[in-house]
């Protein structure tokens, strides 16, 4: 009954209280690197890498918006990343819990409960390093990679056609490109971005000017409309009415990012 082991798991701390903080990308990097750091054995290495600030208004310690989280980052040399982050609690969210695999003989364990939910953004006072960040982002994802590579042979060996080819290549070639020949008023198959660099690009497009359609903002970045409405949902709100109606422009938080970039150029 050797194989017994694999199915038990340990609940001693099943009781045990933990968060669960949707961190952005460059956190997550951050903390990994530090942790590498510390794990090297160096004993110069702090293993703490950040701190959590909390701030309550004993005046008024009923109401929702007393309580309130900071996060600090320890490490200071990762150059316009954000150095404080808020921590946005959710109120109702489904009850969790945390497992772990043990990298020998795949013993499962629960590690704790969720108690709080928490989503990090940058702190109000970080919005111009942010914004910083968004636009180096940006101009990485602008610049074009592609490389033209020249063939070393004088002969054209490598596009000829082979042998008893010559008859199957016209006739295929041809049918070959009636499939992919779009017919007129068919769109073309979109393929997906990076989240995070569509995310930058859309904030680089926000830029030019206050207010986006969605036809507009899907010919600008040819991409899924569906995707595209996934991430206006985070970043954008909806104009309903008024004189912008069907349009959309970012949220407060990050309209106050954008215009602290461009203060800073």
């Amino acid at each position: 009954m050797a194989d017994e082991g694999k199915y038990t798991l340990e609940t001693a701390r099943a009781d045990k209280s933990v968060w669960l903080m949707k961190c952005p990308p460059v956190v997550t990097r951050s903390w990994q690197a530090a942790s590498a750091a510390a794990n090297s054995g160096d004993p110069s290495q702090n293993p703490t890498v950040a701190k959590v600030v909390l701030s309550l208004d004993l005046l008024n310690p009923d109401e929702s918006s007393s309580m309130q989280f900071k996060m600090e980052m320890a490490q200071t040399d990762t150059g316009n990343t954000p150095k404080s982050y808020s921590l946005n609690m959710f109120k109702d969210f489904v009850p969790l819990c945390v497992f772990s695999e043990s990298n020998q003989g795949g013993k499962l364990a629960v590690e704790g409960r969720v108690e709080h939910k928490f989503d990090m953004e940058p702190h109000t006072e970080n919005f111009g390093e942010y914004g910083k960040l968004c636009r180096e982002r940006t101009n990485k994802y602008m610049v074009k990679t592609r490389q033209v590579q020249v063939l070393d042979n004088d002969h054209g060996v490598l596009m000829r056609p082979m042998p008893g080819m010559v008859g199957l290549v016209s006739s295929g070639t041809k049918e070959k490109q009636k499939k992919l020949t779009p017919t007129k008023g068919t769109e073309m198959k979109r393929t997906r971005r990076d989240r995070r660099e569509m995310e930058d690009i859309i904030f680089k497009l926000f830029e030019r000017q206050p207010n986006w359609a969605l036809k507009q903002l899907v010919q600008e970045t040819d991409q899924p409309e569906q995707f595209l409405k996934e991430i206006l949902n985070d970043l954008c709100v909806y104009n309903k009415r008024g004189p912008n109606q069907g349009t959309h422009e970012l949220k407060p938080e990050y309209k106050r990012s954008t215009e602290d970039s461009k203060d800073n150029v």
